[in-house]
């Protein structure tokens, strides 16, 4: 869903409130090495590429950051 920015909502990251979760968006009128965008429930705002989403999402799936969470 865009909200009138030009940010494409893809996911959020709670969504069982109204607290201003995390959220991932895509801005297709970014410059490339900005698409991507990353908000938190303080207002802040990361920005990178979807090359950088990509390496994350594959780091996540290898399971580097479990040992941060907890899990096994």
């Amino acid at each position: 869903m865009a909200d009138g920015s030009g940010l494409i909502s893809i996911a959020r990251f709670c969504g069982k409130c109204d607290c201003g979760c995390p959220e991932l968006f895509v801005d297709n009128d970014a410059a490339p090495e900005r698409r991507v965008v990353i908000t938190d429930d303080f207002g802040q705002r990361i920005q990178m590429s979807l090359t950088q989403l990509d390496d994350l999402v594959t780091d996540v799936k290898a399971g580097k950051l479990d040992a941060l969470i907890g899990t096994p």
